[in-house]
């Protein structure tokens, strides 16, 4: 696995947005750079350098995807952090808005030791607080059937899964509206006009969200 803390991002980065793209097509650099946080030219730059590491296969003016190499040092990356996550939250009480932040630092600094007996510790979780899956030691992922709240239909009932965005102004908007991972939600309304879902959550008032925000949740 690469040590370098910037190597290891990049390719965690690239590997999410490999898997919410719809096919299987190079992810652009620019889209790459926004989620790194670093500029095109910087993140062209780094690529070329993954790709000549075989961690990445680079096509000018086109985008970049991980190698199978690339893509098994993303998981181990992502494994660290969402194993992690779930420590704060379940054992040192952490608020799920805010743990996002702390495991970013600590996936890096983590032993496998360490990872393992934390592992065992929690019991083995399959996701973590955000709902996103945790990849196993074996670094083969289960793929599980989700799509956006926003692409429901009226009259639908689903569950809750996952939440995209870890943002802790996003988690903390989800929680007030008990969108919660595990939550069974009923779909009234979907207005594309109006840029709104309209849905229930248990006994709640059926309340609206934008459509911009349920694209950031996916459920089952």
């Amino acid at each position: 696995m690469p040590q370098t803390t910037t190597a290891q991002n990049y390719l965690k980065e690239l590997y999410q947005l490999q898997q919410r793209s719809d096919d299987r097509t190079p992810i652009p650099l620019g889209q790459l750079a926004d989620s790194v946080g670093v500029t095109p030219g910087t993140a062209t730059t780094m690529v070329k350098r993954f790709a000549d590491d075989g961690l990445m296969r680079y096509t000018p003016r086109r985008g970049a995807r991980l190698t199978a190499k690339g893509e098994k040092v993303a998981l181990g990356v992502l494994r660290r952090h969402r194993i992690v996550e779930t420590f704060l939250v379940q054992h040192l009480g952490l608020d799920w808005a805010e743990v996002h932040a702390e495991a970013e630092v600590l996936e890096h600094a983590i032993s496998e030791k360490v990872l393992d007996r934390l592992d065992a510790l929690l019991g083995h979780p399959t996701t973590d607080p955000h709902g996103s899956p945790i990849p196993p030691a074996n670094g083969k992922m289960r793929r599980i059937a989700m799509r956006p709240l926003s692409r429901c239909k009226p009259g639908q009932r689903v569950t809750v899964g996952r939440l995209l965005d870890t943002a802790p102004s996003f988690l903390k908007l989800a929680e007030s509206l008990g969108l919660l991972p595990d939550t069974k939600l009923h779909i009234v309304d979907i207005n594309e006009d109006a840029d709104a879902v309209t849905l229930k959550v248990g006994r709640r008032n059926p309340t609206t969200l934008g459509l911009s925000a349920a694209d950031k949740i996916m459920v089952s």
